[in-house]
């Protein structure tokens, strides 16, 4: 009896009687082998946030068969074309369970889950991990061991082997299976129709959530197609034409052809304006004069703690949402060009990280410097902070080419988080006074603030620097998100700043930092204008316009033009589906904004591929 069980359950032997068992045997271990993995990644799903959310995947059985759906297919597939159980396990399980190890992490550091876009980034994810607090979490170690102890079963106890002829139509029947699969999990539809469910600090707002209720696979799956660039509805050629051809490109003056330098500040926003107490006066009084002469507004951005180059590409290029750029773009470094500009730009951190040694040069830049082709000798090989960076632009403003106009966008690295939550960095002076807060965020706020005040100081003196320059010169600087404050968003939460996306103040508390335009006298004396006051709330993807406007330089290329006239309707578009539409915060538009988006969805697909506009 004992031979006959080994006989048909590890070697496959399926003769007479035994055949029943043997498709019981290996069918069942396979589904528990898939529902494993799938449970596995659930465990990972939700983050830090409540172990409530585990408990749902459960109690709404449709969100567990949708994560398990796609594992069951590619595992059958594998089983079939290869045989062996333990290899169909290992080819899937494997990916799917480092990337929901990657979800787990992404969303402790960021609150931000992993999706099928981030998959170009995972290189550069890869080199910076070692800045954040990486120790294998239990859950992950559980993960772990539960994964190699599941291979090793079926390794020695799930051999057997189906004919060849019932394998080949097996396979058959996966692969055609896994198209309408795909179609489903992609489509909005099912996505869309499944509540969040309830748990303690349910938002049904935040985008974050909407993901993680919805476990791991299946919105990960359901996020390819965005990560493929695809055609707006009803895009054609002739369409896009039609839009852009409506505008006639205007160059700016040679009278007012002022040097622009634009510089974006790591994770720099002003607390004060989140009524924030606490925060030593030091911190912020350079910057508040700075901002009395200058003209400021808000810059609302998509993202949080994270994703530095949605902002700064959104303003080079006026995209309301990027792809993964790999061939020349079009973009406003471009029109510089064409307008007679010199452009180039510097970050004092390495050429690989979210490849801007190459998107940089696709979208224009003549040089762009970091630490490769620059900072290596006076950094040793490591990243330069602002000490290094801000006086720097200023060498590169000097050596320009004064025969011609200069543009110059540059990108800080200092502000970048985590901030360390056990010492102090050496600029430290005492810069969060509040002593009531927990010692970790002591610590996290006075290292936060103080590389703050260290950057506004050398900002400013960068300023006082082009006062009496007889060149004329304008400055645009812009924080690119809020910092990181704690895993979870906890000094966030500790001190009762609002981060619900669902309301107004929390939207805006949330996505908002600042920008500044600053001119000096002889840029003043050449725009006409004293550069002072208060500018629109508006998306990155607008402020290139913003600038142009308050240099009094007409509307630019047509792509701007179109731009300026969506920012009439609509100056704030969100990638998280918000939008601002008469002053109020909106997922629902009216008619008209609507069709104005998606008229500028389709020229700006075209604009991706014809650098010319």
């Amino acid at each position: 009896m004992i031979k006959k069980f080994y006989s048909c359950f590890l070697f496959g032997k399926t003769a007479g009687e035994h055949r029943v068992w043997f498709w019981v045997w290996n069918g069942a271990f396979l589904l528990l082998s898939a529902c494993l993995t799938t449970t596995l990644s659930l465990s990972l799903a939700y983050g830090n946030y409540s172990p409530e959310i585990f408990k749902g995947y459960f109690t709404h059985p449709e969100i567990f068969a949708l994560n398990l759906l796609p594992v069951l297919l590619l595992m059958l597939a594998v089983y079939f074309l290869t045989g062996r159980a333990w290899i169909a396990y290992l080819a899937v399980s494997a990916p799917v369970l480092a990337s929901a190890i990657a979800d787990y992490y992404k969303l402790r550091f960021r609150d931000d889950p992993f999706i099928a876009a981030d998959i170009p980034a995972i290189t550069t994810g890869l080199k910076v991990s070692g800045q954040y607090d990486v120790t294998v979490a239990k859950r992950v170690l559980f993960v772990i061991i539960a994964f190699v102890l599941c291979t090793l079963f079926l390794a020695f106890f799930v051999r057997g082997r189906f004919r060849f002829r019932f394998r080949l139509i097996g396979l058959a029947v996966a692969l055609i299976a896994i198209w309408p699969s795909y179609k489903l999990l992609t489509g909005d539809a099912v996505f869309n129709g499944i509540t969040n469910f309830d748990y303690p600090g349910a938002n049904v707002w935040s985008e974050t959530q909407r993901q993680i209720t919805r476990g791991f696979v299946y919105p990960f799956i359901h996020s390819i197609p965005d990560a493929i660039p695809q055609k707006p509805d009803g895009y054609s050629d002739e369409t896009a034409l039609e839009a852009l051809s409506g505008y006639t490109a205007e160059d700016i003056p040679d009278d007012r052809k002022v040097n622009v330098i634009g510089i974006q500040l790591e994770a720099f926003n002003d607390f004060t304006r989140l009524g924030v107490e606490g925060i030593a006066p030091s911190v912020y009084e350079k910057y508040h004069a700075l901002e009395a002469e200058s003209y400021t507004g808000n810059l609302v951005t998509n993202i949080f703690a994270g994703g530095t180059i949605d902002t700064e590409r959104c303003f080079l290029t006026g995209y309301t949402e990027l792809d993964d750029f790999r061939s020349d773009v079009g973009s406003y470094v471009r029109y510089f060009r064409e307008q007679g500009y010199r452009a180039e730009g510097c970050h004092s951190s390495y050429a690989w990280f979210y490849n801007r040694q190459n998107v940089n040069r696709y979208m224009g830049f003549e040089d762009y410097w970091f630490i490769e082709n620059r900072y290596e000798e006076k950094t040793g090989g490591g990243v330069g902070y602002d000490e290094l960076l801000i006086p720097d632009i200023m060498t590169l403003y000097r050596e320009r080419d004064k025969s011609v106009p200069y543009f110059n966008f540059s990108v800080t690295y200092q502000g970048h988080g985590p901030y360390a939550k056990d010492s102090f960095y050496t600029w430290v002076d005492g810069n969060w006074q509040d002593r009531s807060v927990s010692e970790e965020s002591w610590f996290i706020l006075n290292n936060y603030f103080s590389s703050l005040q260290n950057t506004s100081d050398y900002l400013c003196e960068f300023i006082d620097g082009l006062r009496r320059d007889s060149a004329p010169v304008v400055v645009i600087v812009f924080g690119d998100h809020n910092p990181w404050l704690g895993d979870g968003n906890s000094v966030y939460n500790e001190l009762g700043i609002n981060l619900d996306v669902s309301t107004e103040e929390g939207f805006y508390n949330y996505y908002s930092t600042r920008y500044l335009i600053w001119a000096n006298d002889a840029a003043k004396k050449a725009l006409g204008t004293d550069m002072t006051g208060e500018g629109p709330t508006v998306s990155p993807c607008f402020l290139m316009n913003v600038l142009f406007e308050a240099c009094g330089w007409g509307r630019g290329s047509a792509y701007m033009q179109l731009m300026s006239d969506v920012m009439k309707l609509t100056p704030v578009v969100n990638t998280a589906g918000f939008c601002v539409e008469n002053g109020e915060v909106t997922r629902e538009p009216s008619e008209g904004i609507r069709k104005a988006l998606e008229y500028q969805s389709i020229a700006q697909y075209y604009r991706k591929r014809h650098v010319e506009w």
